[in-house]
This record gives structure tokens, C-alpha cells and sequence, in this order.
């Protein structure tokens, strides 16, 4: 858990959102002395728990749900191996 003064806070709130946003709780001190907790609010998505924590780690990120315009017209990317699709079966076959 990250820890932040309220001065800190104050200077870089946006930044501390950004945190929050992605899962994480914040402990606000005041003079070294813990004062409040900033915490995610509870979100309306109902996401299955080891994707939130990938979250929290950092280790994803998960989208918003809404793709940019024209997204559908970009090209692909380039896999003259077919090492993904051989990746994404083999994930399924495994039961990820």
C-alpha cells in the first residue's frame, strides 16, 4: 500500500486517482500519523478475482470496453509463425 502525505496528496492528486483507479488503497499520514485510507470504489464490473489482482500488481490493465474509432481498420500485426494462435490453443487447452 502506497502512503502519501496530505500536502503530497494535495500537490499530485490526479496522479494518487490514477493509482487508485487501478486498484490500489492509498494511506494518507498527516504529521507521520495515518489518517484516512483511499480506496477504489466498488466497481459494477463483475470481474473474476485473479483479474483484479493481476490489476492491483500491475500486471495488466484492464480496458474500458470501448475500442477507438476505426479500430477494426488497423492493420494486424504480423505472426508469420503463428506462435499466438499456437499460445491462445494451448491456454485453452490448459484451462486458462
Amino acid at each position: 500500500m502506497k502512503t502519501a502525505t496530505v500536502s503530497k496528496l494535495k500537490a499530485s492528486l490526479s496522479e494518487y486517482l490514477r493509482s487508485v483507479k487501478a486498484g490500489e488503497e492509498i494511506l494518507i499520514t498527516e504529521r507521520g500519523r495515518p489518517v484516512a485510507k483511499l480506496t477504489p470504489a466498488a466497481s459494477s464490473r463483475d470481474l473474476p478475482d485473479h483479474l483484479v489482482e493481476m490489476e492491483k500488481q500491475g500486471l495488466i490493465k484492464l480496458g474500458s470496453g470501448k475500442l477507438t474509432k476505426g479500430f477494426w481498420d488497423l492493420p494486424r500485426p504480423k505472426d508469420p509463425k503463428g506462435l499466438v494462435l499456437k499460445t491462445v490453443l494451448r491456454e485453452r487447452e490448459e484451462g486458462w
